[in-house]
């Protein structure tokens, strides 16, 4: 598993994935860590079965005791599935995950980590040294999803918008946007199901201070990419799956 630096400038963010011995019928993730001071959060964790990779990378930039809390955009098993084994190896923290899916998360496997619900509108998660911002990301694609937003390393992960299917060999960062497009035209199209949800989430998004952009498959958008990606998303139609652009 290929770990990532991201931002190193008073508190760190890691990106985790581009797996190149996971199974071709398994997709690729990216799974993210803040380290502040004495405590982390471990963003999306993953599915089961990247649980052992995930662990041992991590335990190379935090103490096991240091991770107090854990985050899920929503409930895809992709990205939380994992979760019966945190469970047993951070028994003391929290999750941080959308209250609309308890029921549905507690299904993973949850005996010993506490739930936190978000409310629809969101909130904030104080980190010792820093405050991160829950922003509401509904139904981009779940009806109840979230984004995690750093106001002092500004950026902003945001889950499966910015998503793109391509193999683990790929870069870290996007470096054609126009090219790049076509790694994410059909995920958005297909798996975004509401042009006013989209706008909605545009409209916030564009008011946050933004140098990164790193999402949940794919590669991390950049400076003036973030610009052209809420650009593109904007004039894209979504929810092609039943032809009706009346959302």
């Amino acid at each position: 598993m290929k770990v990532t630096k991201i931002f190193d400038k008073g508190h760190q963010w890691f990106m985790f994935g581009r797996d190149p011995e996971k199974a071709d019928s398994i997709i690729d993730t990216n799974q993210y860590m803040i380290v502040a001071g004495e405590r982390a959060l471990l963003m999306d964790p993953g599915g089961i079965e990247v649980f052992a990779p995930m662990l041992g990378a991590i335990l190379h930039h935090a103490k096991a005791d240091q991770i107090t809390d854990l985050f899920a955009s929503h409930q895809d098993p992709d990205i939380i599935s994992s979760l019966g084994l945190w469970d047993q190896a951070l028994p003391e923290a929290r999750l941080h995950a959308p209250w609309i899916w308890e029921g549905f998360i507690r299904h993973f496997g949850m005996n010993n980590i506490e739930y936190v619900g978000i409310p629809d509108e969101g909130n904030t998660l104080n980190l010792g040294l820093i405050n991160l911002e829950f922003i509401p990301a509904h139904y981009l694609h779940a009806s109840g999803n979230y984004h995690v937003y750093d106001p002092v390393a500004k950026i902003l992960m945001s889950g499966d918008v910015g998503a793109a299917l391509e193999s683990p060999e790929g870069p870290i960062y996007v470096d054609d946007f126009d090219e790049h497009v076509t790694r994410m035209k059909m995920f958005h199209q297909r798996w975004m199901p509401s042009n006013r949800a989209k706008n909605d989430w545009i409209s916030r998004v564009r008011k946050l201070d933004i140098e990164q952009m790193a999402p949940q498959h794919g590669r991390i958008f950049k400076g003036d990419d973030v610009k052209r990606f809420l650009d593109w998303f904007e004039e894209l139609e979504v929810g092609t799956a039943i032809g009706n652009d009346d959302d």
